[in-house]
């Protein structure tokens, strides 16, 4: 019974401390609602006259940068520039009113110095709470101005007294629409990325909006009802790409010439470094109407039949099992031949003859392809399709961006297998690949074997904190064994030296790749005379790299149905790219060797100050310098003498170079025309002449 008791007695107790907190809440919330106050106004009064909400500022968006550090992205801010007439003080505002209208009317140009302070009087007399002073947003810079302005002005000692600056960031390109796909762009209404980068890294870019309470005044003008921290955003973070804006305007400036020139429907341009996996350049244009655009991700979103591209992967299959050699004769007879009901036959319609295995894959032989094939792997698919995983061609990159399409590559125990999906497969067909998943596949081959995951975003940081460092993912174990890397790379040049590709062999520096022409299916039909076409390949051969995929898709304008083959379309781009890579890229030209002999004299040069000729003979190690000092001249036995220039003659300036003919002639008050190039080798006025008695201070030089 006492047990009892004391349990009700401690379940009163509770009642009443609930009772009493209750009752502090609501005597609380009536003392806020009418008798608190807040700049010297009740809440009660401040709600009736205005609508108070919570509000969101958006934080500003962290920048993009290529490799170099050039902004690719950033954010750049704007303000509304706002007031609220009732704050200031009848003294303070009768002060400096006249001179907020001037510096408006200095700052805008649209209305009167006069015009601006009456508007801000007349808000004050109607006892508006705010004023839109102007629409026009001002920059950042003019911002930073108008905090020095009376009424926006805020000081330890004085409080700004009304002026609001309300922020609105938008998002700017430098490069313009340069790799527009890549990076990517926001949505206007939520400011969040939609596609690319933006939208992939969209919580490290966003940085956190600032929430708060803000006054709702007419128009829909809402201002900040304090400036506490809940109202200050924090900044998103920095993204340091792998882009190379050099390399992307090279990539995507050859890209659409040769689009142009084929009127081709769409093509994309990956140039990957082989060692890191590290993208320099990913351009993709799409056609719409008369000009291409930016506005699909062809490179990591476009599965298609890659076409005989996919031969390496046959050759290094087959290679790997040991069960062919690469001497062995292929007979591809002259016609189109029949397996199972699929009609086989090579680029010219029919077969290529007796050729070598080296020669299949260097002319691209279907027909070879398939035999060499059925000789080994139709009895064992298995086995192929567990080479193809082997070989990473089985699934996505896992690119730090999305976007990536998943390739769909047969296997016997999926939906669809046929008769037709070995020998089809062996030379690129019913299969959709990425021209990203094809290229880090030869990437692995110009890497000795080793996959490497492609990268696009090295490094993410707040200021200069470093928050995230993606290192290059290398895979632990080759591909495939040394031999087999090593005869691909061999296939590879061939290609280029003997095979389908030879046309853009370079003397000045090797090049590796094969070229992939899969003819485009329809409704399941193929379409004669409508070609994927693409080249795969890196450079240089010797010492890769970069590894690089070109592709042209459906070119349409040729002279003939060959001219539309990838090794007249898409091998030319890849050539392009890579000519102007390498001319660009100091570091893959090797040190020239210094000449183990030196200059006997140094009288091909003819003149000049003898102090500048002592430097150039030290760091050429010159053996015959000038003895003496001043101006010289070398004498036909290679000797030099003294060349003298006295004050009110005009000088000799034969044979020294334009500047120093230009300062010898201009100090003794000349104007110089010139005519050619070089060092000078005439002059119009006689050297030794009198420069009082010359008619005209005018002399002319002719340089060669």
């Amino acid at each position: 019974m006492n047990i009892k008791q004391d349990i009700i007695q401690r379940a009163n107790h509770v009642f009443y401390i609930v009772i009493i907190l209750a009752f502090g809440v609501i005597t609380r919330l009536v003392y806020v609602q009418y008798f608190q106050t807040f700049k010297g106004k009740f809440w009660s009064e401040r709600v009736a006259a205005t609508l108070i909400q919570r509000d969101t500022i958006r934080a500003m968006r962290g920048n993009i940068y290529d490799t170099d550090g050039k902004l690719l992205a950033t954010s750049l801010p704007s303000y509304v520039v706002g007031l609220d007439p009732t704050v200031a003080k009848p003294e303070y505002f009768a002060k400096k009113i006249d001179s907020l209208g001037l510096l408006l009317s200095r700052i805008y140009k649209d209305r009167s110095a006069r015009d601006y302070a009456d508007v801000v009087r007349d808000a004050r007399n109607r006892k508006r709470r705010y004023v839109l002073l102007n629409r026009r947003r001002v920059t950042f810079q003019e911002r930073q101005e108008m905090l020095k302005w009376p009424f926006f002005r805020s000081t330890p000692k004085v409080a700004a007294r009304g002026g609001v600056l309300r922020p609105y960031y938008e998002r700017y390109h430098p490069f313009d629409r340069m790799a527009e796909r890549t990076i990517g762009n926001l949505d206007a209404k939520t400011g969040r990325g939609l596609i690319g980068l933006e939208a992939s890294f969209q919580p490290a870019l966003a940085g956190k909006n600032a929430v708060g309470l803000v006054e709702v005044l007419s128009g829909g003008v809402r201002k900040p009802v304090n400036d506490g921290p809940d109202m200050k955003p924090e900044p998103g973070m920095d993204l340091y790409t792998t882009i190379d804006v050099n390399f992307q305007d090279i990539a995507e400036s050859s890209l659409h010439e040769a689009l142009e020139k084929y009127k081709a429907d769409k093509g994309c341009v990956i140039v990957m470094e082989v060692a890191t996996g590290e993208i320099r350049a990913l351009a993709n244009l799409t056609r719409r109407g008369n000009r291409y655009v930016e506005n699909f991700n062809h490179a990591l979103a476009g599965r298609t039949d890659p076409g005989s591209t996919f031969k390496l992967a046959t050759m290094m299959a087959l290679m790997e099992e040991k069960a062919i050699s690469l001497n062995q004769t292929v007979e591809t007879g002259h016609s189109a031949i029949r397996y199972n009901g699929l009609r086989i036959a090579d680029s010219n319609g029919g077969g290529s003859g007796t050729i070598t295995a080296r020669q299949v894959f260097e002319k691209s032989s279907n027909i070879g392809t398939h035999l060499l094939m059925r000789s080994y792997f139709y009895s064992r698919p298995d086995l192929y399709c567990q080479y193809l995983r082997q070989f990473h061609l089985t699934t996505s990159t896992g690119i730090h961006m999305k976007g990536e399409a998943v390739p769909v590559v047969r296997n016997p125990d999926m939906k669809g297998w046929s008769k037709y999906s070995l020998p089809s497969m062996s030379y690129g067909y019913e299969m959709q690949i990425t021209p990203l998943q094809m290229l880090t596949f030869y990437n692995a081959v110009a890497n000795n074997g080793y996959w490497v995951r492609p990268l696009l975003v090295k490094q993410i940081k707040l200021a200069d904190e470093l928050i995230e460092d993606n290192k290059p993912y290398v895979s632990s174990s080759p591909i495939c064994s040394s031999e087999t890397i090593r005869k691909a790379q061999g296939l590879l040049r061939g290609v280029v030296a003997n095979g389908t590709a030879k046309h853009i062999n370079n003397p000045h520096y090797g090049i590796a790749g094969k070229t992939g022409t899969a003819q485009k299916i329809i409704n399941g039909q193929y379409q004669p005379g409508r070609y994927y076409t693409s080249f795969i390949g890196y450079f240089p051969s010797d010492k890769p790299k970069y590894s690089m995929i070109t592709v042209v898709d459906n070119p349409h304008q040729g002279e003939n149905k060959g001219s539309l083959y990838a090794g007249a379309v898409s091998a030319p781009v890849f050539k392009a790219v890579a000519d102007r890579i390498v001319a660009s890229d100091i570091r893959m030209h090797a040190p020239m060797q210094a000449s183990a002999s030196r200059p006997q004299s140094s009288t091909d040069l003819v003149a000049g100050y003898a102090d500048d000729l002592h430097t150039i003979g030290s760091a050429l190690k010159l053996p015959n310098e000038p003895s003496t000092e001043g101006w010289v001249e070398a004498s036909p036995d290679g000797r030099w003498k003294s060349r003298p220039t006295r004050p009110g003659q005009v000088p000799d300036v034969r044979g020294l170079s334009l500047r120093d003919a230009l300062f010898l002639l201009e100090n003794r008050g000349f104007r110089v025309l010139v005519e050619g190039r070089g060092k000078v080798k005439e002059q119009s006025v006689e050297p030794g002449a009198e420069t009082t008695k010359t008619a005209q201070k005018v002399i002319t030089l002719t340089l060669g």
